[in-house]
């Protein structure tokens, strides 16, 4: 009786190792069809090695298979459990190469209903290696891009409910991770950054478990703009309107918690803040209530024990995403803390600007004809020679049916006395004296002096037989007052 008890122990000892050496993941999908045809009996194989786990030979038997029998109808099933066979094996290089398998087998064969198989497949590599939010996420992104393609490319196939949850997940993960950095930004009071952030979690993930919390962040950075602007020195007309628009943001902000998620936690503090920014408080419908009521119903979570487990996993928890509504199939257009930015520019602008403060001036013709263009001045004509001012003659003013209208400027213009008197710069005229002016005195030539005194020396030297008094005479009648030009006559004599 012992040694029976012995040997059925050992039996099912063999039984538990045999069914742990079995993948209960790789299936048939053509063990129904009885066929002796040779391609069936090498498919047959090939799966029947993949169920122990030996990937390498069944890859082996199946790419026989393709290369003997191109023309079999187990030919798309063979391309399709190549795919199979490195995505049973797991591990990132075999997941990878699985990947560009099923992307082969959708580009021969995209009108097959494997094709969507093999699609829901490649979402599903990125799914399994996807990490938490506050990790890379670039796996959360390639796996929402691949279920997004499954739906749209897809939409009549039995597998697009699936796709459907499973990127209502991704998008759990993806709206964290945007409102973790918006937070980030909004802690350090960055509050055009996190604005951007904050809204985009809003935009593109409205099913987002805290969707109430970054409403409320999102107005309370609005309201963080207003202190900021109130504590400026801008002038009162721009302050005004900035903390206007900055009022109207965060009333809508606020305003969207109590119409689309009434339900939430932060209801309540919506109206607050709403009434603190005397603002009115609306009231949510019957519609929006049972609407978010059914989204927040759906929500799991995973308890102190799944916490506990999760810090030691680097694979997010979903559990908090919802089970009901359709999932973001296209992104909306995504806002930058520039965009931010420039919507309070442009604010500033158009409450800024009293009459004749920061504009330019700019002329503008109603009506009339431009006046005809005149020749170029000359230096040689009779009106440069007499010097007037050409520019305030009439034939260069302003037609009577010309209207001008001038915007006053910062800079002021020159005086029409100073126009005048710069008129003639650069422009030679002749020693002529205005009316009741004193005239310049003349222009001495020293050279030209020395030589006519010296040729007059000469000459009364020679008539007068070198006296003395002709000599004092002749000096005397020259207008020589200094020094230097009586030595250098006599430099000249030598």
């Amino acid at each position: 009786m012992l040694r029976r008890m012995q040997w059925m122990a050992l039996l099912l000892l063999v039984l538990l190792l045999g069914a742990a050496c079995t993948n209960k993941k790789v299936n048939n999908p053509l063990a129904h069809v009885g066929s002796k045809q040779p391609d069936k009996v090498l498919f047959d194989r090939a799966m029947e090695q993949m169920k122990h786990n030996r990937f390498d030979q069944a890859r082996m038997i199946l790419q026989t298979l393709i290369n003997t029998y191109p023309d079999s109808e187990y030919i798309a099933r063979a391309k399709l459990a190549v795919g199979d066979s490195w995505y049973a094996e797991g591990g990132t290089t075999s997941l990878a190469q699985a990947e560009l398998e099923y992307k082969d087998f959708i580009t021969f064969f995209p009108n097959m209903p494997e094709a969507a198989e093999a699609q829901l497949k490649i979402a599903n590599i990125h799914y399994q290696q996807m990490e938490k939010a506050d990790r890379d996420f670039t796996h959360a992104m390639r796996a929402e891009e691949e279920y997004r393609q499954l739906i749209l490319q897809f939409p009549d196939s039995k597998l697009v409910p699936e796709a459907k949850q499973r990127l209502l997940e991704v998008q759990e993960v993806l709206a964290q991770r945007e409102f973790l950095i918006g937070r980030f930004y909004y802690l350090r009071n960055a509050y055009p950054a996190a604005i951007a952030r904050l809204q985009s979690v809003i935009d593109r993930y409205p099913l987002f478990s805290g969707a109430d919390e970054a409403l409320y962040l999102l107005g309370q950075s609005y309201e963080g703009e207003i202190a900021a602007t109130r504590a400026s020195k801008l002038q009162e007309t721009p302050k005004a309107k900035l903390i206007q628009e900055f009022t109207k943001n965060a009333t809508a902000a606020y305003s969207r918690i109590l119409t689309r998620y009434p339900v939430m936690d932060r209801a309540e503090d919506a109206k607050r803040r709403l009434s603190a920014l005397h603002q009115p408080v609306p009231t949510p419908t019957r519609a929006a209530i049972a609407e978010n009521q059914r989204e927040e119903d759906s929500r799991r979570s995973s308890g102190m024990f799944g916490h506990l487990l999760g810090n030691f996993s680097r694979h997010p928890d979903v559990a908090e995403a919802t089970k009901v509504g359709a999932p973001t199939l296209v992104d909306p257009k995504p806002v930058s803390a520039t965009d931010v930015v420039q919507a309070a520019n442009r604010a500033l602008i158009s409450g800024a600007g009293r009459p004749g403060e920061n504009k330019v001036s700019v002329e503008t013709v109603k009506q009339g004809t431009p006046p005809p263009n005149e020749p170029a001045p000359r230096s040689d004509s009779a009106e440069h020679q007499t010097g007037p001012d050409t520019r305030n003659s009439p034939a260069s003013s302003t037609p009577a049916s010309t209207e001008v209208e001038t915007v006053p400027a910062t800079d002021a213009s020159p005086p029409p006395a100073a126009n005048d008197a710069n008129s003639g710069i650069g422009e030679l005229k002749p020693n002529v004296a205005a009316d009741g002016e004193t005239p310049p005195p003349a222009q001495v030539n020293e050279i030209q002096h020395d030589a006519e005194q010296s040729g007059s020396s000469t000459a009364d030297s020679n008539s007068s037989s070198n006296s003395s008094a002709a000599a004092n005479q002749a000096e005397n009648s020259q207008n020589v007052s200094s020094s230097k030009k009586r030595k250098r006559k006599h430099k000249l004599f030598f």
